[in-house]
């Protein structure tokens, strides 16, 4: 807060610096206290996840805000395209197969999140001149024995899920859905070792989406706790046989070339 010499609340501004810097000012109390007009700033930037923030001169501020992106954020960006879509597999098998009723809602919510944050980085590609993975990438990064990112299923991992049904099937989805999650936040954490996500725009964004994923898994881990207590049958809906396996879903995902689910093998 902005507080006059006098110990008086006075109102902020807010400066758009680096997807989250505060501008704040120091107003004038009695005119031989401060000259009119004078005005002392402050600016704050806010620590990466576990650091705290920092104040800040103003030259700084204004060399933060003309961040370009870099190689790491180009990596990051299309790296998490592809992490995002293996996650849009995974919630695309539960309406056929779950036996709970939060379950559902929970993935249906995912799919609005992560499917609005994937359009979010191909754009942030393409006004950058950089071109979003298709299908073919896509293919090509997690099929044919190519390595997996942090919290990535295998294909054999997501075959047992769509192979699985009520109960077992909601474990396992939450199992695996909270491992692809920390495996994101992991992938937050390692772009900012690489000196990467100081472009306001890319900055902007993996605070959202460590924010969105950590309320996601502490959901999560609530519905886990509670299904162990839950004695087998009850709060059960009736689940009807499953239409796809995960490779059909994934295939059938793939519309307008732009990568939705992800396509294993």
């Amino acid at each position: 807060m902005r507080v006059t010499r006098s110990g008086k609340p006075a109102r902020w501004g807010a400066l758009a610096l680096a997807g989250a810097l505060l501008l704040g000012g120091c107003g004038g109390g009695s005119q031989d206290e401060q000259p009119k007009g004078e005005v002392e700033s402050s600016y704050v930037q806010p620590g990466a996840p576990g650091e705290s923030s920092r104040a800040i001169s103003e030259d700084d501020a204004v060399k933060l805000e003309s961040v370009e992106h870099t190689q790491a954020d180009v990596d990051f960006m299309k790296g998490m395209i592809h992490h995002h879509a293996q996650a849009l597999v995974m919630t695309s098998l539960v309406s056929a197969r779950s036996a709970s009723r939060d379950i559902p809602l929970l993935a249906r919510r995912m799919e609005i999140s992560q499917e609005s944050e994937v359009e979010r980085m191909e754009k942030w590609l393409t006004d950058r001149d950089e071109e979003p993975p298709d299908a073919e990438d896509h293919k090509h990064d997690h099929g044919g024995g190519g390595g997996l990112m942090p919290g990535m299923m295998s294909s054999e991992k997501l075959d047992r899920l769509a192979d699985s049904r009520g109960r077992a099937f909601d474990r396992r989805f939450l199992e695996y859905m909270m491992r692809h999650h920390r495996g994101a936040l992991t992938m937050v954490a390692e772009l900012h070792a690489d000196d990467g996500g100081l472009e306001p725009e890319i900055d902007a964004f993996t605070r959202h989406a460590e924010a969105d994923q950590g309320i996601e898994i502490g959901r999560m881990t609530q519905l886990l706790a509670e299904l162990e207590r839950r004695p087998d049958r009850s709060e059960v809906r009736r689940v009807p046989p499953p239409r796809e396996t995960a490779e059909q879903a994934s295939r059938d995902a793939w519309t307008g070339g732009k990568p939705r689910i992800c396509l294993i093998g």
